[in-house]
């Protein structure tokens, strides 16, 4: 795969796993309410993924060392594998009860980054351990930030 597109899945993977796991959780915590969480999901999908795919094609015209070819590359990856990869994690909400669908968006999207971590050190030549430790530490940490701030959320607007 060309640099710029593996630039644009990597960034787009990781994202738009985090950041839907953390909102999934989030809502979760505040709201307890499936439709709000879906919503979420949808909105995020896309709203986020074209955020993301404007930042990273900024940033790529940024650093004055790519073509518009590879800046493209590098955008349009990004946004469709953000949007993908996040809209992945509706079909636990559509298939289970909503406090299983959350359990099984954290281990899905968890076992996503363990396997493009693990990927990524490979193809580094560095200790897959070391990188999936990293990359799971702070995906955890991002999931029980996101959970206590909607614990405080609901307890200060909803009651």
């Amino acid at each position: 795969m060309k640099s710029s597109l593996e630039k644009g899945f990597g960034f787009g993977l990781t994202s738009g796993i985090i950041t839907t796991l953390g909102l999934i959780v989030g809502l979760h915590s505040s709201t307890h309410l499936p439709i709000a969480v879906i919503g979420g999901i949808i909105i995020i999908a896309i709203a986020d993924a074209f955020s993301d795919a404007m930042g990273m094609h900024v940033s790529e015209e940024f650093e004055l060392k790519h073509s518009k070819k590879e800046v493209w590359e590098s955008s349009i990856m990004t946004f469709f594998s953000k949007f993908v990869f996040a809209l992945t994690f509706v079909i636990p909400f559509v298939l289970f009860e909503l406090s299983t669908a959350i359990f099984v968006s954290i281990a899905w999207g968890l076992s996503l980054i363990t396997g493009f971590s693990f990927y990524l050190a490979k193809r580094e030549k560095i200790k897959p351990y070391k990188v999936v430790i990293e990359h799971l530490a702070i995906s955890i940490l991002v999931i029980i930030v996101a959970h206590y701030v909607g614990d405080l959320v609901r307890s200060i607007f909803g009651g």
